[in-house]
This record gives structure tokens, C-alpha cells and sequence, in this order.
């Protein structure tokens, strides 16, 4: 039987922070919740990013509600990527429920139902505050890492973005760099070898197949205007709670190239956009990424690399980013190594690739003389799980498994009617759901290919009436040579002569 106060104090030394926190529940030793052994995350630690990970039913998209709706009542905005289409059920405050009350009795703690102020936000045509961006926005680098193009396409869209940029030719959606680079090897292959070299046409073709590729899994509608303001996602409400930014993405979750774009996107604009921070009492922005292996699916190593890059650097804008995934080896260990929170619900050993998993996430988190961490990875009940965490000076806290209090909003979805209501009080929606397509590089390559038109026409006709021009003077100069000679000719013939002499004498006689 282990000492149950040295436990206590055990927790209390890890999770005891000076500052402000979020309440996660108490930690379990021998399979029971101790009330006095509470687990408390600093928020100051919250922009340290984390993961949630576990088993299908295990607790993850609660916890997830658990910490989002406590970052906004602390006035923290939050954006959530809502894959399963399960997370908006926090803009109504819970019903309660018999289970509920039983567990924050077994916790001592005091259950307040409360609803969240929501935003709803789509990439696609589901109802919610549309969310673009231009091709410019994302520049050539990290356009040809999402393509994952060759260093020599890499070159050439950087060419092709120079262009656009000398031209005043703006690159706001797909149609418009397709534009481009066919203007690059077609009617405007002179203008670019004479300015920037010869680009050759191979290599445009195949970035054009990877764009096309991904306007295949819809990111046509990702791209253009007007484009979204990082401002939006920061906004707190007249009580000061942080808005609950909801993306609402349950259509696209066979297009992981769609989502890994939008995701590096929104992250690249989020660290230009945000002043650096340091170590700032409280995160700015928190991002809760759920089924986050759809990110890394399809991501290329150039991809992952940006990812990674950003994820390490965005911590000191103030933000902190959580993925939500089944398996920790979902992540990739560079990535997993810059997590400072981890929770993990339990874990199910079906096979022996599931044990070897096991072993191996058991193995990323600290040894604990309270747990044998891969028995109770298995055994973890629903709402439970394991946290380790970061102290407010950045050092690890004691593995606790931990009994989650339940969310104070709904643990369910809202109704149609709930979300037409939603959208409707949003001050963002006559903002961004209106369709802008302005004269951009599609219009003015068209307009500029048809005047070279006009202007080569004009000069073929004017070729062909100075052809028609010279062959009349011609004909007309040789016409009065061949006259003027054969009147010469018959003045000066004998016989002229003989005849005007005859008349001459007739007269005279």
C-alpha cells in the first residue's frame, strides 16, 4: 500500500503553480481519485504546446473541450480544427448528468455549467465564416514546399512570383498562376527568356499537374479574396472571455493535402503577423489541432521541416499549438520532442504491434514510483489519463494518472437550427462571405495576350497594303515606259516621216 500523504505531496510539488491555471482533476493512486492531489496546469506553460492522444472513446475530444472552454474563460482565444464534426457542442452549457455529478463528487469539486462564446468558421461551403487566402500570401517558398517541388520548379515559381511582382500582375488564386506559367513558355516565352532566362516548358507542365492535383481535392476554394486577418481569431467578447474559434472541417477529411495546405498557411501568417512575446504570463492564441496525422499524411519532408521549423519558433508570438491524435507516433519525434503537456488516454493492446506501441509511448514519459506506466496505459477508464506536464519554470511535473473533470458545456453537437442561429449573430460573416474577383494576373495576361494580338494584326495589314502598294507603282511605272516608247518609236519611223512629208507638199502645191 503506497503512503497516501507522500503522494499528495508528491502531485503538490509538480502541480502547484504560483500563477494562473487551468483545474484538469485529481490525480488516482491505486485506481482511486486523491481530491487533495490536484492537477493544475500553468497557463504560463500553456504556449509550450502539447498532445492529447488515445484510443477511439477513450476521452480525447473532451479533454480537448475540457481545456478550450477554460482558456476562454480566462480570456484567451482559442481555434479549434474540428474534423469529426463533434466540438460544437461547447457554445451551449451543459445539461448535466447523474455521471457527471457522481464523478465531481469523487473530485470535491464544484460542477458550473457553462456555454462558451463560439465563432464558426469553414473552409469549404458549409454555413460558417468562410477563411481564404491569396496565392501572393503564400509566397514561392512555401507554395513549392506544399507542392513539393524540385529545386528547379522552386526556381521557377520564384521566377514567376519576380514577375508578378514587376508587373503588378496579382497572383490571387490558382487560375491566376496557371496564367502565368503558361504565359511563361507561350506568348510570353520572349519576354521572360529577354528578362529572366529560358524557362523551359517540362518544367512548367509539371508544376502545373501538382497544382492541379491539388485543385483537385477543392483548395480552389481556399484560395482568393478577401483573405482572412489573424486579428479575427484573437477577439475576446464584452465579458472579456476568449472567442472559441471553431473550424469546421468534417468534408474534408479525405483531402489531407487541403488541410495540411490551410494548416501551414494559417500558422506561417499567425507567426508573421504576431509581435514577439518572450515569456508572456499568459498564451495570445491557443490551437488545438484534432486527427492531426491528417497533416503529416501526405506531407513531404520539405513539409515537414517548415512544420517543424514554425512549431519551435511560434512559441515566443505567445501561441501554443496542441495535436489531438489516436497514437503519439502519429507525430513526427521531431515534432513530439517540442511538446511540453502531454496527455494520454488509454491505449488498447490488440495485437502485438499494439504492445510494441505501448512499450513505446510508456517509454516518453517519465518513470514514476507510484505507476507501472504500461500496465496503466491499458487500464486508464474513460475520462482518465496520464499527464505530464511543465512547472512554471519549465520543468517536467510528476506523472500523474489523472481523473479529467467533465467539460461545462455540452458534450454534444448543436442542432441545425442551434448553428443557423449561431452564424446568423456572427459579425464576421457579411465580412468574409462574399465573393471578390477582381482584376488580377488571369485578367490582365488575357487582356495584354489580346491587344499583342491586335497589335500583330495591325502590323500584318499594314505589311500587306505597303506589298500591294509597291506592285501597283510598279506595274503603273512600267506601263508608261512601255507607251512612251512605242509613241517615240512610231514618231521616228521612215514611215511617219514619208507620210507627214507627202502632206506637207500637198499643201504647199
Amino acid at each position: 500500500m503506497k503512503d497516501t500523504n507522500k503522494f499528495i505531496e508528491h502531485i503538490q510539488q509538480g502541480y502547484d503553480p504560483k500563477g494562473d491555471y487551468i483545474y484538469m482533476g485529481a490525480a488516482m493512486l491505486d485506481g482511486k481519485p486523491i481530491p487533495e492531489a490536484q492537477v493544475k496546469i500553468p497557463l504560463k506553460t500553456m504556449n509550450r504546446h502539447g498532445l492529447i492522444a488515445g484510443a477511439t472513446g477513450t476521452g480525447k475530444t473532451k479533454t480537448l473541450q475540457l481545456l478550450a472552454e477554460n482558456l476562454s474563460e480566462k480570456g484567451i482565444p482559442v481555434l479549434m480544427m474540428d474534423i469529426k464534426g463533434d466540438l460544437s457542442g461547447i457554445a451551449q452549457a451543459s445539461a448535466g448528468h447523474e455521471k457527471i455529478k457522481a464523478r465531481h463528487e469523487l473530485l470535491n469539486f464544484e460542477f458550473k455549467p457553462q456555454a462558451s462564446p463560439v465563432e464558426l468558421l469553414s473552409l469549404s461551403e458549409q454555413p460558417g465564416v468562410r477563411l481564404k487566402a491569396t496565392v501572393s500570401e503564400f509566397g514561392p517558398v512555401l507554395l513549392s514546399r506544399i507542392l513539393d517541388l524540385s529545386d528547379t520548379q522552386t526556381g521557377i515559381l520564384a521566377i514567376v512570383f519576380k514577375y508578378c511582382d514587376d508587373n503588378q500582375l496579382p497572383l490571387l488564386d490558382l487560375k491566376d498562376l496557371k496564367k502565368v506559367l503558361h504565359f511563361a513558355t507561350d506568348d510570353g516565352k520572349d519576354e521572360f527568356e529577354n528578362d529572366y532566362g529560358r524557362i523551359s516548358k517540362s518544367s512548367t507542365g509539371s508544376i502545373l499537374r501538382k497544382i492541379v492535383a491539388l485543385e483537385q481535392q477543392d483548395a480552389d476554394l481556399f484560395f482568393g479574396e478577401p483573405s482572412f486577418e489573424v486579428e479575427d481569431l484573437m477577439r475576446t467578447n464584452l465579458d472579456g472571455r476568449g472567442i472559441v474559434n471553431i473550424i469546421r472541417l468534417d468534408d474534408i477529411q479525405d483531402k489531407p493535402k487541403l488541410f495540411s495546405t490551410f494548416m501551414l498557411s494559417l500558422l506561417a501568417e499567425i507567426y508573421s503577423t504576431l509581435p514577439e512575446k518572450g515569456d508572456s504570463e499568459i498564451p495570445e492564441l491557443v490551437m488545438f489541432i484534432d486527427e492531426a496525422h491528417l497533416i503529416f499524411k501526405e506531407a513531404s519532408d520539405a513539409l515537414l521541416d517548415q512544420i517543424e521549423s514554425i512549431i519551435k519558433l511560434i512559441r515566443s508570438k505567445g501561441v501554443g499549438i496542441y495535436f489531438v491524435t489516436q497514437d503519439p507516433t502519429d507525430v513526427p519525434k521531431e515534432i513530439l520532442s517540442q511538446l511540453g503537456l502531454k496527455i494520454q488516454h488509454s491505449l488498447r493492446a490488440f495485437t502485438a504491434n499494439d504492445r510494441k506501441a505501448i512499450k513505446l509511448t510508456a517509454e516518453n514519459y517519465p518513470i514514476s514510483e507510484y505507476y507501472d506506466t504500461k500496465e496503466v496505459l491499458t487500464s486508464l477508464g474513460i475520462g482518465e489519463a496520464f499527464i505530464s506536464a511543465l512547472d512554471e519554470k519549465g520543468i517536467p511535473s510528476p506523472l500523474a494518472a489523472t481523473m479529467m473533470r467533465a467539460p461545462m458545456s455540452r458534450m454534444d453537437v448543436l442542432t441545425p437550427s442551434e448553428i443557423t442561429t449561431l452564424i446568423g449573430s456572427s459579425k464576421l460573416v457579411s465580412k468574409y462571405n462574399k465573393e471578390i474577383d477582381r482584376e488580377s494576373a488571369y485578367e490582365l495576361l488575357n487582356k495584354k495576350i489580346e491587344f499583342a494580338d491586335k497589335e500583330e494584326a495591325r502590323e500584318k495589314a499594314k505589311e500587306d497594303r505597303e506589298k500591294v502598294s509597291k506592285t501597283s507603282s510598279g506595274r503603273t511605272s512600267n506601263n508608261s515606259s512601255k507607251t512612251q516608247g512605242a509613241v517615240i518609236k512610231v514618231l521616228t519611223s521612215a514611215t511617219f516621216i514619208r507620210g507627214v512629208m507627202s502632206i506637207l507638199n500637198k499643201a504647199f502645191k
